[in-house]
């Protein structure tokens, strides 16, 4: 990998996007890159759960208008071609059906902030500056985020954000629901540590069926909804994990989840 560390331990695979000279600027190499990445993670047993961050101190400050190759700028293809290129990383990270956290210090502006909030969670620091700052350079929403903003604050404050292209805190970005947390940088690191470690010992089959069930419900109605849950209840029951549970619960004991 040119741009991004991929580290694995302990089912917990971290992603860093690393181009920190700037600001881990998404370039053209980068996206192909993550759209690997995410697709890796996903055909991969042993990934429990993906964290995303970025080094050098940001999370990412959007697409990098400088690169000759990139969505903005590459002159060998057409506008709706390249976008369309920004636009399956979205999707690979939106099918990605394990468990994805968003670690963010720094600036998450752009497509950047629209990568932190297609993770499952985003965990910020509360100095951490977002924005979805594309209407200030004359350009609507994209990588997913007109989709993700509405379903996380509502269609008011989306287009609150989305239309003036402010700068939020993380602190102000917690307090209306955009991210899930906003925290002292100093205890970023081992708040996100302990959601990955917990989440990595979790359930697997039962946590990509609980996302998708709720990923789901933005186009189901509540019969589909009740019917889905049916469903994936009834596959839940046959796994062995769903038995480990409840003889870890009768015999007071943690459970050991192994994916079957």
């Amino acid at each position: 990998m040119e741009t991004l560390i991929v580290e694995r331990k302990d089912g917990v695979v971290t992603v860093t996007m690393n181009r920190p000279e700037r600001k881990n600027a998404a370039n053209a190499k980068m996206l192909t890159e993550l759209l690997e990445t995410f697709i890796a993670v996903e055909d991969t047993p042993d990934d429990r759960v993906m964290v995303l961050t970025g080094a050098g101190g940001s999370f990412c400050s959007g697409a990098d208008l400088g690169d000759p190759n990139g969505p903005a700028t590459d002159a060998k293809r057409a506008g709706l071609v390249r976008m369309r290129r920004l636009g399956d990383v979205a999707l690979a990270l939106h099918r990605v059906t394990k468990p994805t956290i968003a670690k963010v210090d720094g600036v998450a502006v752009g497509a950047g902030l629209s990568l932190a909030l297609g993770c499952d969670l985003c965990v910020c620091s509360e100095t951490a500056r977002l924005s979805m700052i594309f209407a200030k350079r004359g350009l609507s929403l994209d990588n997913g985020a007109s989709w993700l903003l509405p379903r996380l604050v509502g269609l008011a404050r989306a287009k609150e954000i989305a239309l003036f292209g402010g700068m939020w805190s993380g602190t102000e970005a917690a307090s209306i629901g955009l991210v899930n947390r906003a925290l002292p940088v100093g205890e970023l690191d081992a708040f996100v540590d302990d959601w990955a470690t917990t989440l990595a010992a979790g359930p697997p089959l039962a946590l990509s069926m609980t996302k998708t069930l709720l990923h789901a419900t933005s186009t189901a109605s509540m019969e589909q909804a009740v019917e889905d849950e049916a469903r994936c209840q009834a596959l839940n029951f046959s796994t062995a994990d769903t038995v480990e549970a409840l003889a870890a619960f009768t015999e007071k004991r943690e459970a050991v989840f192994i994916g079957r």
